[in-house]
């Protein structure tokens, strides 16, 4: 079962975007993400993308497809993600160097975590932090692992 072995996460996020390609250039640039795969239509918008972080990734690509998810999400609210990170205040200054909307700077909140947040380019919110819960098994140690 992915997810439970270590090697591959069990959740991913996904997202549509109006400009999907420019959503990959931030979300690389400025936060850090590192792509794992970008397949296009033949009419040049993003039809799947996959982008990873740590041990997590999130999958994206372009609203108006009219793929089923497309149709389904066509009235949905924007959405947020939580991603972990060892340095926030060093992940925090590339995101400011890429220009990215910071809603809330590097803050040490009462749980022990240090999260900031931003927003990208078509309003969705992505928190950057050292929260990480442990879930079956995982823990932060085990994801630096080789």
């Amino acid at each position: 079962m992915a997810g439970t072995d270590g090697g591959r996460p069990g959740i991913f996020p996904t997202l549509l975007y109006a400009d999907a390609k420019a959503a990959v250039r931030q979300l690389t640039e400025a936060f850090g993400f590192r792509e794992l795969a970008v397949y296009e239509g033949e009419d040049g918008t993003v039809a799947h993308a996959e982008l990873a972080q740590g041990n997590g990734a999130v999958m994206l690509g372009s609203k108006g497809t009219g793929s089923r998810f497309d149709e389904a999400m066509k009235n949905s609210g924007t959405t947020g993600v939580y991603v972990v990170v060892e340095d926030v205040d060093a992940h925090h200054r590339q995101a400011v160097e890429h220009g990215a909307e910071i809603l809330m700077p590097p803050t040490d909140q009462d749980y022990g975590s240090r999260d900031y947040m931003a927003r990208d380019l078509e309003g969705n919110i992505w928190s950057f932090g050292t929260y990480a819960p442990e879930v079956g098994g995982w823990t932060p140690s085990a994801a630096h692992a080789p």
